[in-house]
């Protein structure tokens, strides 16, 4: 295998110096797209994923608990998405009932998994909210299932754990998982959360696994080096963690065994031979832009639903302040002046019961009666309210009490304020 000394090792346009690890990775890892526009094979590295998937090597400890067989990478990370806390019974049946859906969720999950793929964006049309974009994926979509949005993707990345580390912290670090992995704890941890500690780790893990300026992120990133070898140092470093770095690594070339603890050989390519990798076939072509067109014409419906709602809460509006303003209006009238002409309307107005004459009964004093003459100066409110608990019986009615002067001139008070209230 080609060493480090040969002229790919540094081919033309690189720089001399390697630039900082991991902060152009991190800058260019997301993918930026405008809504409804397609992501290519090389927005998503289609060869890449398709040599990762592929590989066959049934070489990793099977993380679905109560089993103990080896199983290919491919198995390893289906069967950890749908053991997720967080994967919807929706979402396993679909899995179960169509595998190749399965595999293709799992190549979305994946770049999720390392940050390529963000949380803002979406992968079905009808989404309507602001906060996302809607991106057809040609070459991950082609068994029409529902591939979720990043958002609930990355809550079930999160929630793929294994069963101990449900009840405890997961390893944080690359050197957590290195210790387990020695000590023969298999699987030290879960496939999902190895790649999370990978890719937050990149930095220091460069100058460990990587000859300059490459690291961890770059495998994922549109760069002049072979997919199936990035393929390669990829499954590389989930052996070297998930089965331990003393054992015999299936993926190893002679470059990595020459130096311990490198990935593989990776070989630059010529711009010719990039331009043959991650090459959209029309027909995925042709369904992106229709699914682009498809896109347009909800948003177009949306807004139009939008703006006829908007047009209707303003007439509603419009007519709610009308009948606030005449109630406000007819509130502040002045009252009724009596006139002499006819009346236009009807209204309430109440009318004292008419009483007999009174007759003529003999003089009483003020003792029998409680009250006292006209002469009697006016009662203040409080020696009133004292005057009649004392001297009213309660279980008699109303009309059989015995009034004086102050009890009259309190219900004559009573009834203008009725009067006013009802015209």
């Amino acid at each position: 295998m080609t060493s480090t000394s040969d002229s790919s090792a540094q081919p033309a346009g690189w720089p001399n110096d390697p630039p900082l690890v991991g902060y152009l990775s991190r800058k260019a890892l997301p993918i930026k797209r405008n809504d409804a526009e397609p992501l290519t094979r090389e927005d998503v590295q289609f060869d890449l994923l398709r040599h990762i998937f592929s590989d066959t090597k049934t070489v990793f400890t099977s993380q679905v608990p109560g089993s103990s067989s080896k199983v290919h990478f491919c198995d390893l990370y289906v069967n950890a998405l749908y053991h997720s806390s967080k994967c919807s019974k929706v979402l396993k049946d679909k899995m179960i009932e169509t595998p190749a859906f399965a595999v293709e969720l799992a190549k979305i999950s994946l770049l999720t998994n390392v940050g390529r793929i963000n949380t803002t964006m979406a992968f079905f049309p009808e989404m309507k909210t602001a906060l996302r974009t809607y991106h057809p994926v040609p070459s991950l979509q082609k068994t029409d299932g529902n591939a979720q949005d990043a958002p609930r993707i990355k809550n079930c990345l999160k929630a793929a754990l294994l069963p101990l580390e449900l009840k405890s912290m997961p390893p944080s670090t690359p050197e957590e998982i290195l210790d387990k992995s020695r000590a023969r704890q298999l699987p030290p941890t879960s496939i999902v959360n190895l790649v999370f500690v990978l890719a937050n780790h990149a930095a220091p893990l460069a100058a460990i696994h990587f000859d300059p300026p490459l690291n961890f992120l770059d495998l994922f990133l549109p760069i002049n080096i072979s997919s199936v070898d990035r393929a390669r140092a990829f499954l590389w470093l989930i052996f070297h963690y998930l089965e331990g770095p003393d054992q015999p690594n299936p993926y190893d070339d002679d470059y990595s065994r020459e130096n311990p603890g490198k990935v593989p050989w990776l070989r630059r390519l010529t711009d010719a031979e990039m331009a043959e990798e991650n090459v959209d076939t029309p027909e995925e072509i042709e369904w992106g832009k229709s699914m682009s067109a498809q896109r347009n014409v909800f948003l177009q419906r949306l807004v139009s639903s939008l703006e006829n709602e908007k047009k209707a809460k303003n007439t509603f509006a419009s007519s709610s302040s009308q009948r606030v303003a005449d109630s406000i209006s007819y509130r502040s009238r002045p009252l009724r002046q009596p006139h002499d002409g006819p009346r236009e309307k009807p209204y309430i107005h109440y009318m004292a019961p008419q009483r007999p004459p009174p007759v003529p009964q003999p003089a009483v004093t003020p003792e029998r009666t409680g009250g006292s003459s006209s002469n009697e100066p006016q009662r203040t409110m409080l020696q009133h309210a004292w005057h009649v608990v004392a001297s009213t019986d309660p279980l008699a009615d109303s009309d059989e009490e015995l009034m004086d002067e102050h009890v009259r001139n309190d219900y004559s008070k009573y009834l203008e304020c009725l009067v006013r209230n009802y015209t």
